[in-house]
């Protein structure tokens, strides 16, 4: 079994983009995307420097500098995997409490891009209105300019290099959420206002942050993943990334700086990521929460094997064809039944491993994106909203914390606590879990329609089990 490496000479290689968040997803998107365009001789001045603002940043950063900075990649194709050595990171900045150095990176000349992975909840949202939350705590401690924050670095070095009369570099969010750009520009003026008005004007008439969507299935690296790198001669790697074939990329062409040729290796830029944006998480995020709570209190561990059980699979099509898709605005060249195709086989595909637990995880933040809209647009527009009404409902009785066999449901959300004490009190009263959770579900929780069917399905759950109210919604 071989190892692809780059093509190019990674001596001759400068930086260009400041990454802040190395885990897997930007290791097997971003900095893949990269490894092609340099392979093609193009852009090398567009090299990565990695970051990181958390403990586990540091952990990271000693193994990828334990080996020159490369990442292991490998694509899990039903036809056959293939592994490649990517080599777009040329150092990874040491993580330090004060984030010196890598303010001290951001403020340099050459460095045109900076942007992130911080996960969905790492962008200090009030969930009850989707708004910055300038209260949260973090934010006011770095509002006293420590720079702890992901958001206070960014706003140190934007304040450094107005002082030097530096182009300020552009900000780009490649996490999972609507409308990344702005949510990460809210973050940084946000902040900057708190300590520097002056400072947050100057960032919102000077500094951009291109919205985009990004995709791609990517586990995390246990043990398994592990063995498929030892598989390909690569032992010694404690960081190896797998993912399916499939990736995604979709942004604004907003890049006053200048901005690497991504168009040549298959990123699309265009003025409609919006309408992409909502595709990928009503239809692709929408459908792996349907899925996964069924899975989990069905005992199932793996997403391909969820896919293969006809029940769910039976609830995946229907909620999909009936009340998720019908609500999803056209998008530019995309057949949406096409797309939904794509994604039944993306999902189906046992190569990729992904757990339905990791599919489980942070449903108090992932439910009011990616499944309440579509709850929203369907009462707007008197249809059915049942098997959405079903899949909140799966969703707490998970939060019970016990599966259908009786087997325990080990704590998978940062409000684990919050939402189990509510799943028992919904057994005997399932309006609490409506009424105890505004921040998800909004006005939508005083739908009649919406609050009896989810009372139905819940009492459902409790009675007869979830297998029997899959066969029940289905008409099986």
């Amino acid at each position: 079994m071989t190892v692809s490496l780059p093509a190019y000479d990674r001596s001759r290689l400068s930086p260009g983009i400041v990454h802040i968040g190395l885990g897997n997803f930007h290791r097997a998107h971003m900095a893949v995307y990269l490894d092609d365009l340099f392979n093609l001789g193009l852009d090398h001045d567009w090299a990565i420097l990695g970051a990181g603002v958390r403990e586990g940043d540091a952990r990271m950063r000693e193994a990828l500098k334990a080996q020159d900075c490369l990442s292991t990649v490998i694509e899990l194709d039903p036809r056959g995997k293939s592994a490649r050595r990517v080599g777009a990171m040329i150092d990874f900045l040491p993580v330090e409490p004060d984030n010196a150095a890598l303010i001290a990176a951001m403020s340099r000349p050459e460095i045109r891009i900076v942007s992130l992975t911080v996960t969905e909840g790492g962008y200090f949202i009030d969930p009850a209105t989707g708004a910055f939350d300038p209260t949260h705590p973090e934010i006011v401690a770095d509002a006293g300019n420590p720079h702890r924050t992901v958001f206070g670095a960014i706003v140190a070095a934007l304040k450094a290099r107005r002082a030097a009369g530096v182009v300020p570099f552009t900000v780009l969010s490649c996490d999972n959420l609507p409308g990344n750009g702005n949510v990460t520009r809210a973050a940084v003026t946000g902040l900057a206002a708190l300590g520097d008005p002056a400072l947050a004007d100057w960032i919102a008439a000077n500094v951009a942050f291109p919205n985009g969507m990004v995709d791609r299935i990517t586990p995390a690296t246990g043990t398994r993943e592990r063995a498929m790198a030892a598989a390909f001669g690569l032992a010694d790697d404690p960081v190896p990334v797998t993912c399916e074939p499939f990736r995604q990329w979709v942004l604004e062409d907003r890049f006053p700086a200048g901005r690497p040729a991504l168009e040549k290796v298959g990123v699309t830029f265009t003025d409609q990521v919006h309408a992409f944006e909502m595709m990928k998480i009503r239809i692709l995020n929408g459908g792996h929460a349907t899925i996964a709570y069924p899975g989990g209190l069905m005992d199932i561990e793996f997403v391909h094997e969820a896919m293969a059980h006809p029940l769910i699979r039976g609830l995946l099509d229907k909620v999909e064809g009936e009340e998720i898709i019908p609500h999803v605005p056209p998008v530019p060249g995309t057949d949406l039944g096409a797309y939904y195709r794509l994604i039944v086989e993306r999902f189906s595909n046992p190569e990729v491993g992904d757990t339905v637990r990791r599919l489980c995880l942070d449903g108090s933040n992932r439910q009011p994106k990616f499944i309440v809209p579509s709850v929203r647009d369907a009462l707007a527009r008197g249809a059915p909203v049942e098997g959405l009404a079903l899949v909140s409902a799966l969703w707490c009785r998970y939060c019970y914390g016990e599966t259908d066999s009786g087997a325990a449901i080990a704590p998978n959300d940062p409000n684990w606590d919050r939402l189990v004490a509510l799943a028992r009190e919904a057994r005997q009263a399932p309006a609490r879990w409506l009424e105890g959770l505004p921040d998800v579900y909004g006005e939508v929780a005083r739908e009649a329609r919406f609050a009896g069917a989810f009372t139905r399905w819940l009492g459902a759950l409790w009675s007869e089990g979830t297998a029997a109210c899959l066969r029940r919604y289905l008409g099986a």
